[in-house]
């Protein structure tokens, strides 16, 4: 792997694996993610890029037959411990999927039901939250006159920025993203883009993305899956530019994937 510094680690895997039933989904991979940095892992599909960012939140507990080996851990504990909550981790660890998500109610009550879980009743208290939140997703000056409207009504590109705004309602620390940008026009993917590059300043991100362009464009830090294991891990721009191993060049290069 190559050699780099980028600050604090957030999270390491060492070994890490995983498995559904018989097929082994992940091979033994070891990585660090720096903190506040956008890192972006990059492979074919069924390569495992996926199934590692869906292991940092613990969403693999909820599939029948999955075990792991090796260790995962966030800020030195580790993630797969009997004494760490799901739910905390979750609400420390989230997650946007690749089709926004909205739930069927008001733009409001989309950014409101994450704090009303964890027991927030206070209504002033609510409403700025729900104003910071729409605000650093970057949809506030969008939908501030429409709040009680249902969010189905809004676009794909605006509701996916609302479930991002609804993950920071919880102040989590790290945002996962698998392809975020994928049912989106390009319009929308760069306000998503532009997004991302902003609250690396504050968060923690790993993004999956078959978009080449796109990991080169909004991250500082690139990593390529090939069957299950960490092929290549280092800074975007070295790996991009100049890869280590021949089988991320030829996916690089289109040669296959």
């Amino acid at each position: 792997m190559n050699k780099f510094t980028l600050g604090p680690k957030k999270l390491e895997a060492v070994d890490f694996s995983v498995y559904y039933s018989e097929f082994q989904a992940l091979r033994q991979v070891s990585i660090e993610i720096p903190a506040r940095n956008v890192t972006a892992l990059i492979g074919p599909s069924g390569c495992g890029k996926s199934t590692f960012l869906r292991s940092i939140n613990r969403m693999n507990d909820l599939v029948a037959g999955v075990r792991t080996e090796g260790e995962l851990f966030l800020d030195g504990t580790e993630i797969f411990d009997e004494k760490v909550d799901p739910v905390a981790l979750r609400k420390r660890v989230g997650m946007v999927f690749q089709k926004p998500n909205p739930f069927p109610m008001s733009v409001y009550e989309n950014v409101a039901y994450g704090p009303r879980i964890h027991g927030l009743k206070s209504r002033r208290r609510l409403g700025e939250i729900v104003e910071r939140s729409l605000a650093q997703a970057a949809l506030w000056d969008e939908v501030k006159d429409r709040l009680h409207q249902s969010a189905l009504r809004l676009s794909g590109g605006q509701q996916q920025r609302l479930c991002i705004a609804r993950l920071l309602a919880v102040e989590p620390e790290i945002l996962l993203m698998d392809e975020p940008c994928s049912a989106l026009d390009p319009i929308s993917t760069g306000k998503i883009e532009e997004l991302v590059l902003d609250l690396a300043h504050d968060y923690t991100i790993i993004i999956v993305t078959h978009n080449m362009q796109q990991a080169a464009r909004v991250s500082q830090v690139l990593g390529f899956f090939l069957l299950g294991r960490l092929v290549e891990y280092g800074l975007t721009e070295q790996v991009m530019t100049n890869p280590i191993q021949r089988e991320t060049e030829d996916y690089l290069t289109g040669r296959f994937g």
